[in-house]
């Protein structure tokens, strides 16, 4: 199965122009045969990337949208229509949980959407992990930082 996650900072300025991407891009992906969608569940782009899969699964039923979750209690809760999943992290400290899940979504998906404006923090890690593994980037803007 052709599963995407995604990759962004918690604070998005053009919340209109970046879902809109997303609303036009999740189409295209879903027609190259992804149906499974890794969703973080924190900040501004993770709230939009969720939108945008559940929109795509209420026209397409084989759409799995997948919180994946850093932390056994607590954390961000799945909304109506998504799975969840709790990544093999139970050794890891509290306060490289997040990083650590968002390397096993990198690491278990084919495609990683992102919005990363600059070369550091946490988004830009997880992009340079993912571009370091081969995966395919669909990234906006066109930024390579």
């Amino acid at each position: 199965m052709y599963t995407v996650t995604f990759c962004g900072h918690r604070q998005v300025a053009e919340q209109g122009a970046v879902r809109a991407w997303l609303d036009a891009l999740l189409p295209e992906l879903y027609a190259q045969g992804a149906r499974r969608f890794y969703l973080g569940g924190y900040g501004d782009f993770d709230s939009l990337a969720a939108s945008a899969v559940l929109a795509l699964r209420e026209r397409h039923a084989d759409v799995e949208a997948v919180l994946v979750k850093p932390y056994m209690s607590g954390g961000p809760e799945p909304r109506p229509g998504m799975e969840t999943v709790y990544p093999p992290l139970e050794s890891v400290p509290p306060r490289f949980a997040i990083a650590r899940r968002n390397r096993w979504m990198v690491e278990n998906a084919d495609c990683v959407v992102a919005y990363v404006l600059t070369s550091y923090g946490g988004a830009s890690a997880t992009l340079h992990h993912a571009r370091a593994r081969g995966c395919a980037v669909c990234a906006y803007p066109a930024l390579h930082p």
